[in-house]
């Protein structure tokens, strides 16, 4: 089990308002106010300020990310991956039937290219911010038990909101729920594969649709 933040790491009041800033007031201004060409820009900004409260949080044990590697279900990993890969094609089939991404070479070596880079640029960031510092800097406000995986989703999935996209909050949730437990069960190394794995599966077929900037049309 991974651990709980220490005790009193800052005074209670303050963590929830810092809490609330990090995981709900910078996604909502990033959706409402940011164009979509300057979202990157903003959640790189965004992973750096999550970086910097997890190293000015007492105790944390970075060699911790490193430990797990023995813990990785690799069958459910594997199940959990092609799962992501059937459900995926099935929703561009229902929602984007005349989207169609053809296999030539120039397309095979950009989705290599996004295989490579995925897992390190976005996913590993992304289980830093919202797995480890979210329960290792926040946990004494957390409730026990399945109710801190269940918030921890929600905030994963409201950090999309500027996808504009409730295929992009329903799968984003449920990934939440699977990379919390992942991460709380069996550390850091699961987290980040299920992660890395799922998404460069989506990517394979052809959702990225849903997370490109230029396809993000405010409903206002």
């Amino acid at each position: 089990m991974v651990a709980d933040t220490p005790d009193a790491v800052r005074p209670r009041r303050w963590l929830a308002i810092e809490f609330a800033a990090l995981y709900f007031g910078a996604p909502l201004a990033i959706a409402l106010f940011l164009p979509p060409g300057m979202m990157f820009s903003a959640l790189f900004v965004f992973t750096l300020a999550g970086l910097m409260l997890l190293w000015r949080t007492g105790g944390f044990e970075w060699r911790s990310l490193i430990r797990g590697w023995s813990r990785v279900h690799w069958a459910f990993l594997l199940a959990f991956t092609i799962g992501v890969g059937f459900l995926g094609w099935a929703i561009m089939v229902l929602t984007q039937p005349d989207y169609v991404i053809p296999l030539s070479p120039a397309r095979l070596r950009f989705l290599a290219l996004i295989w490579a880079l995925y897992p390190l640029l976005s996913a590993l960031p992304q289980e830093l911010i919202f797995r480890v510092l979210f329960f290792y800097r926040y946990g004494s406000l957390l409730p026990p038990g399945n109710a801190r995986i269940a918030i921890n989703a929600a905030v994963f999935s409201f950090a999309h909101l500027m996808y504009w996209s409730w295929i992009v909050a329903i799968m984003t949730f449920v990934g939440g729920v699977i990379f919390a437990r992942g991460y709380l069960e069996r550390g850091f190394p699961s987290a980040w594969l299920l992660h890395a794995f799922a998404g460069n599966m989506l990517f394979a077929v052809g959702m990225g649709y849903y997370f490109w900037s230029g396809n993000v049309v405010r409903p206002f």
